[in-house]
């Protein structure tokens, strides 16, 4: 029957409608990839901006790249501020592969052209390129290449490379979609950077307070040594050293670890590194410089931060990073000057305190002298005058014995405490003259006794002692307090010095075991060689009870 018949179209509209179907679902199948690349455009952002840490930032922006354009090869590359690369974080390489490589690209061949000139690179062949070095032995075999720089604030971070698409070659929409995501991190390493920098300069800011802490608070000689156990870690450096300008020399190493020794002597004797110290500018180095002498160790980046010491000399904070590692930033370098010149003022402010402590000091016993003379001498020589008078109106007698043996304490008290105060103004005067180089000399050297030994003087000391009779004196007072300490056997020791206008007799008086042993009396053939050629004499009393010495020597007509 006729109704039976197929239904049938012209083979022309047939032909067409196919055509547009195909179209239809191409186009469709083309918007569905588009939309899924979009989305790992999204993914990847995403997981670019996700993290803060500066490392962890540049590797995910490698991963996602890989992931993004289905690459097997990924790498950045962070340009040095000298050019060539400083950082290269790779990703699809084995172990196995990165040690038969050896060594990290450096930023040659098709790396340098985009660090010398940042547009983006496509290549379906890396080998037909002029500007490709080639590989190193066992570098894996690559072929198709998209290159595409960083910028973070108009500034060319580092480059991102890929090699391999699973495709076979890189397209146009791998290229803006590789733009897109390398836009996106240069946000994320800009935020990276700021917040590491916020964090160290927190730490910075620590270190820096505790130092001054430290420094206000403690020995100043132990200053350089914390400086030095702050920054080390602080900087990221291999070692860190204190090193101190020396006139017409080698900078001095202040403070250094034993390890870092040889290294630290190593930097001191770099051209550059003397330079900076001595015109006090902050410097940044690569390295030491190719003359250096042979057997000296590898060092990598130094920075050197200089400050002023107290005396005027210039001193400075030198780090020391390994061969081979990044550069010190300007943001490291500027931390580092702060926290030396930081060190600097505190050593200035804790010399301040310590001169105000030592003038108030000074100030106390300046005081507390002029009390026992004014008050306390003039009120025992008010009671020895007192007691003299009743001595006299008393007469002859057992009761006058007892007073006059009163008087001779008081004679005494009153000498002892003039010694007290010549000992608590010994830093207002002249530290040179004789009372008080005797009291230096009783205090060293009679103060190992059981009991320390004690010094008391009488009439014009200073006056009538010139330098040379000084030195004779001072000479004998500690060979006879040294003899006492060592071969008496006494529990105390006293000295006496007497001046009068034509002599001065120093008596030096022990209560040990007397002169038995022949070695002690050798030992005194020294002291009365030194009378006989000043043209004195030595009397010496020696018994069971103890011993004395007394020297007499005469005044030098120009010192009467």
């Amino acid at each position: 029957m006729a109704g039976d018949d197929p239904i049938t179209f012209p083979d022309a509209p047939r032909a067409e409608l196919d055509s547009a179907l195909a179209q239809l679902v191409d186009q469709a199948s083309k918007v569905l990839q588009t939309q899924g690349r979009l989305r790992a455009l999204v993914r990847a952002n995403r997981a670019v901006v996700s993290h803060l840490e500066l490392p962890t930032v540049l590797r995910t922006i490698v991963e996602a790249a890989v992931d993004l354009v289905g690459a097997r090869y990924g790498a950045l590359g962070v340009i040095a501020e000298g050019g060539g690369l400083e950082q290269f974080i790779h990703v699809g390489m084995t172990p196995e592969d990165v040690d038969r490589i050896g060594h990290l690209p450096e930023g040659h061949g098709l790396l340098g052209a985009l660090i010398d000139d940042p547009r983006p690179i496509r290549l379906a062949a890396i080998a037909d390129d002029s500007r490709s070095a080639g590989f190193p032995n066992g570098h894996p075999p690559m072929t198709a290449f998209l290159g595409v720089p960083i910028t973070v604030r108009d500034t060319v971070y580092g480059n991102l490379y890929l090699t391999e698409p699973e495709s076979g070659e890189f397209t146009e929409d791998d290229e803006q979609l590789v733009k897109a995501l390398a836009a996106n991190a240069g946000f994320a390493i800009d935020n990276a950077r700021l917040y590491a920098e916020s964090r160290s300069r927190q730490a910075w800011a620590a270190a820096t307070a505790e130092l001054t802490a430290s420094i206000l608070g403690g020995e100043s000689a132990e200053t350089f040594t914390e400086l030095v156990d702050r920054a080390s870690p602080l900087l990221g450096a291999r070692a860190t050293v204190v090193l101190q300008q020396e006139t017409d020399s080698l900078p001095h190493i202040v403070a250094a670890g034993e390890d870092d020794r040889s290294l630290a002597e190593a930097v001191a004797e770099a051209e550059q590194v003397r330079s900076a110290l001595e015109g006090m500018q902050p410097t940044r180095l690569v390295g030491l410089p190719a003359g250096a002498p042979d057997g000296a160790p590898d060092a990598g980046p130094i920075l050197v931060a200089p400050f002023a010491l107290l005396d005027g000399r210039t001193a400075a904070l030198v780090a020391i990073r390994d061969a081979g590692a990044p550069g010190f930033s300007p943001f490291e370098l500027e931390r580092a000057t702060a926290f030396a010149r930081q060190a600097e003022l505190a050593l200035e402010l804790a010399a301040g305190r310590a001169d105000r402590q030592r003038a108030l000091l000074l100030e106390e016993r300046a005081r507390i002298a002029r009390d026992l003379h004014d008050h306390v001498i003039q009120q025992l020589f008010g009671a020895g005058i007192e007691l003299q008078s009743v001595e006299s109106i008393l007469g002859p007698g057992a009761v006058s014995d007892r007073i006059d043996g009163a008087v001779t304490s008081i004679d005494q008290a009153i000498a002892e405490i003039r010694t007290a105060i010549f000992a608590l103004s010994h830093h207002n005067g002249s530290s040179g003259s004789l009372r008080h180089r005797l009291l230096d000399i009783v205090h060293e050297v009679g103060g190992g006794l059981p009991v320390p030994a004690t010094v008391s003087f009488g009439g014009p000391v200073d006056v009538v002692s010139e330098p040379q009779l000084a030195d004779d004196i001072a000479a004998f007072v500690r060979e006879g307090l040294t003899n006492v300490v060592r071969h008496a056997g006494a529990e105390t020791a006293s000295v006496t010095v007497t001046a009068s206008a034509d002599a001065i007799t120093i008596a030096v008086a022990d209560d040990g075991r007397g002169l038995g042993d022949t070695t002690r009396r050798s030992g005194l053939h020294n002291l009365a060689e030194r009378a006989r050629l000043r043209g004195g004499e030595l009397h010496i009393e020696s018994s069971e009870r103890g011993t004395l010495l007394r020297l007499r020597l005469p005044v030098p007509e120009g010192a009467r």
